[in-house]
C-alpha cells in the first residue's frame, strides 16, 4: 500500500507490505485480517498452502481450537517468525466473524473495559530531518495528540558495514530529542523507540544524555529484546522501558515479567497470535500488575486495549495508519488524541476491496510451490476430511 504524508506538510512517500486475510464461514460471513511487517509473499503461501487447508471445516467460533491447530500446523517444533504472524492474521479474522455471528464489537466480547483509548502519535516518517521533526511534531500536538514517540539508534545493530558509530548515532539521537522537546514544549509525552539495534552501554548512554528532555519512555532498546540486559537496564536508569510489540510467543512476554525487564509489554494482535494469544498475555501482564499498550493496525490494536482491564494507549503509527486509511473504511479516527470504539459487529471497520483489488500483487503466478517446512505434513486430507465432517453451526 502506498502512503504519502502531506497530511503532515512533509513530501515524502512510502510503501507498506500488508498481507490482507479473508476467512469466510459456510453462512456467507467473511473476517478480515491483516499482517504486521512481514512479507506478504510468503505469508500468502504459507496460508493459502498450509494453515487454511489446515483449518477449512472447522468450527469458526471455537477460537481457541483453531488456534492450537494451526499452532502445531505451523510451529511443531516451536518455531515462531512468519508462522506465528500467519495465525495472528487468521485469528483476527476469526474474531471479526465471531463478532459478525454474535452481534458485538470485538472488545467487548473481549471485556469491554472500557470504549475510549488514548493514542500516542508515533513520527515514523523515513529520515526526517531536525525541522521536519520539529514541525511534523507541532502538526501532531495541533491535531489533539498529547504524546509522540520517535525513532533512534538507527541506523544501529541491523547495519554495521560503513555506518557511523554508534556514539555518533545517538548524539544525534540527542540532538533531535532536544529540538523536538524545545518545539513542542514541557506537557507533551516524548518517547523514544530503538527496535532492538542498540547494545546495552550505548542504550544507556542515550538515556543518561536525554533524560535532561523528559523522555517518558524508551521501546526496546537493546537488541533482541534479550530480558537479561533489559532487566540490568531497568536497574540502573529511571526511564519506563517497553518491549514487545513483535513478540511472537507468549513465553517471550513471561521472560520479561519473571525477569523484571519492562515497565509495560506490548502484544499485538499482528504479530503475537491474534487476540486469542493477546488475552492470555495480557491476563499473564495483570498477575504481575503490569499494563500493555498497543500497535499494530490501529483498527485491531484499539479492540485488545479496550477490552481488557489493563489495557493503557494505543500507537498511531503515521506510516502504517496512512495505509490503513486507504484499507479501511468506516474508521475510529482520533479526536482530541482519543478513539472512541465502535459498536458494529466485529472489528468495526470495512475493508476497502476496491483498493484491496488495486494494490494486490498475485502471488499464485510464478510463486512455486508452497512451502513445505513448519509441519505442512499435518495438513493431510484425512484431517481436513474429519474437520469437514465435525459438528458447528458455522464453519471455515
Amino acid at each position: 500500500m502506498p502512503t504519502d504524508f502531506a497530511w503532515l506538510g512533509l513530501d515524502r512517500n512510502a510503501n507498506n507490505a500488508i498481507g490482507f486475510i479473508e476467512v469466510e464461514t459456510d453462512t456467507g460471513l467473511i473476517g478480515y485480517g491483516v499482517t504486521n511487517l512481514a512479507d506478504p509473499n510468503v505469508i500468502a503461501q504459507i496460508i493459502n498452502g498450509v494453515a487454511g487447508p489446515a483449518i477449512v471445516g472447522m468450527d469458526a467460533l471455537t477460537t481457541e481450537r483453531v488456534w492450537h491447530e494451526l499452532y502445531w500446523t505451523l510451529t511443531n517444533a516451536a518455531q515462531t517468525g512468519y508462522a506465528t504472524t500467519a495465525i495472528s492474521a487468521i485469528d483476527v479474522a476469526l474474531w471479526d466473524v465471531k463478532g459478525q455471528a454474535l452481534g458485538l464489537p470485538v472488545w467487548k466480547l473481549i471485556g469491554g473495559a472500557r470504549q475510549k483509548v488514548e493514542a500516542y502519535a508515533t513520527i515514523g516518517v523515513p529520515k526526517l530531518g531536525r525541522d521536519e521533526l520539529v514541525e511534523t511534531g507541532k502538526r501532531l500536538t495541533a491535531m489533539g495528540f498529547k504524546a509522540l514517540k520517535i525513532q533512534v539508534g538507527r541506523p544501529g545493530l541491523d547495519h554495521r558495514s560503513g555506518q557511523k558509530p554508534l556514539i555518533e548515532i545517538i548524539r544525534e539521537d540527542v540532538r533531535r530529542i532536544a529540538a523536538l522537546r524545545a518545539g513542542v514544549g514541557p506537557d507533551i509525552e516524548i518517547g523514544i523507540d530503538a527496535q532492538c539495534r542498540l547494545d546495552l552501554a550505548h542504550a544507556i548512554e542515550l538515556v543518561r544524555r536525554s533524560e535532561v528532555h523528559a523522555v517518558a519512555f524508551f521501546e526496546e532498546p537493546v537488541l533482541q529484546n534479550d530480558p537479561m540486559l533489559m532487566a540490568d537496564m531497568r536497574r540502573r536508569c529511571a526511564i519506563p522501558l517497553y518491549a514487545g510489540q513483535n513478540e511472537g510467543l507468549a513465553f517471550r512476554f513471561r521472560d520479561l515479567l519473571v525477569n523484571q525487564s519492562v515497565d509495560l509489554i506490548q502484544p499485538s494482535p499482528n504479530a503475537a497470535g491474534g487476540f486469542t494469544q493477546c488475552i492470555r498475555i495480557a491476563g499473564l501482564a495483570s498477575s504481575f500488575n503490569i499494563p500493555i499498550n498497543g500497535s499494530g493496525c490501529i483498527y485491531h490494536a484499539m479492540h485488545l486495549q479496550a477490552g481488557v482491564a489493563n489495557g493503557t494507549t494505543l500507537e498511531y503509527q503515521t506510516n502504517s495508519a496512512t495505509s490503513y486509511k486507504m484499507l479501511f473504511d468506516n474508521r475510529p479516527e482520533p479526536q482530541d488524541g482519543w478513539i472512541t470504539l465502535p459498536d458494529a459487529p466485529g472489528l468495526g471497520v470495512k475493508p476497502n476491496l476496491d483498493a484491496v483489488k488495486e494494490f494486490t500483487q498475485d502471488y499464485s503466478k510464478g510463486g512455486g510451490e508452497p512451502p513445505a517446512s513448519n509441519g505442512a505434513g499435518r495438513a493431510d486430507r484425512g484431517r481436513r476430511r474429519r474437520h469437514e465432517e465435525s459438528p458447528g453451526k458455522m464453519r471455515v
